[in-house]
């Protein structure tokens, strides 16, 4: 009887691979995470430290140090490694770096004779992800970007803490870059069902919100933290975890990442943040809620800044 065994390679052992590796164990979300690094000895680390956690959890969930050359039979290989952003640049500042480090990433692991889902957490996130899929060959389904699905974590969070209610109630994503031009289409934010625009009319104590100011909020708040900590990785973590966790279980769970579009809202020919279904096969298809006029001009401006810098990648 042959066994499926479920295998996620993280490359990448920094604060975000290891914070990965983590979340996805201590989730038990798959049977094998492996780890792979160009320094051996802090890869060797983290999976020393990682593999005293399984005692304590409710799964058995095998941790490994490993090469490219072990990514052939990997469900999905996750690519955190990256320049990230010093204090005062943006993420689209680091793009010449983490590009080259994707590139350094992406040949050997295709060599392995890998034909899984690439999963590129690395920033500028839509950007790398369409230069992944342009230099895996993979389909467009199987090289997904972690897109606007955290700054839609963000923005249930805020929400939650203003309106004191359990985000998880709150229904609602960001759309475009993951970066300073992403919009909200508030057209489409509920809670519990109710559409947020009817509860800021229904209560006057809420007359005061400004709903821009919540998207500004969420574009700046991962630099708030860069300043203080010097690095954002639980929450990006578990959002990758998440995403994983979708495919590996075929879900069919709707969650805005970054993906290729082809048509839909308009777009051709771009990696941006969309809600789309995942599941078992990645994504399975793009969700094309209807905009409004305005939400339209925004989002159109969002696509233009991605493909200018794609455009500069590939050219």
């Amino acid at each position: 009887m042959t066994i499926n065994r479920s295998k996620v390679v993280i490359i990448g052992a920094g604060l975000v691979g290891s914070s990965t590796a983590f979340s996805l164990i201590t989730q038990g979300v798959c049977d094998e995470v492996m780890v792979v690094d160009i320094n051996k000895d802090k890869a060797r680390g983290e999976v020393m430290d990682l593999c005293h956690c399984v005692e304590y959890l409710n799964r058995n969930v095998k941790v490994s140090e490993g090469d490219y050359k072990d990514c052939g039979d990997a469900d999905i290989v996750v690519i955190t490694a990256g320049a990230p952003p010093k204090p005062g640049q943006t993420r689209l500042d680091t793009l010449e770096l983490s590009a080259n480090i994707a590139k350094s990433i992406v040949g050997p692991v295709m060599e392995s004779g890998f034909r899984g889902h690439f999963l590129v957490v690395s920033n500028p996130v839509d950007i790398i992800a369409h230069y992944v899929y342009k230099l895996s060959g993979l389909p467009k389904n199987q090289v997904i970007g972690t897109g606007t699905a955290m700054d839609s974590a963000r923005l249930k969070y805020f929400l939650g803490e203003l309106f004191n209610i359990d985000p998880r109630s709150i229904q609602g994503y960001t759309m475009g870059e993951h970066g300073d031009s992403q919009m909200c289409p508030w057209s489409h934010v509920t809670v519990g069902g109710k559409r947020i625009y009817d509860i800021l009319e229904d209560n006057k104590e809420f007359d005061k919100v400004n709903l821009e100011e919540i998207v500004k909020r969420i574009t700046r708040v991962g630099f708030d933290i860069l300043e203080v900590k010097g690095t954002t990785c639980y929450g990006i973590a578990t959002t990758a975890a998440g995403i994983i966790k979708a495919i590996l279980n075929d879900e069919n769970k709707i969650i805005p990442v970054s993906t290729l579009l082809e048509g839909e809202f308009g777009e051709y020919d771009v990696f941006c943040g969309v809600p789309v279904i995942l599941n078992r096969s990645g994504v399975k298809d793009v969700v094309e809620v209807h905009l409004t006029e305005a939400e339209k001009v925004k989002f159109k401006n969002s696509v233009k800044v991605i493909r200018e810098y794609t455009n500069k990648l590939l050219s």
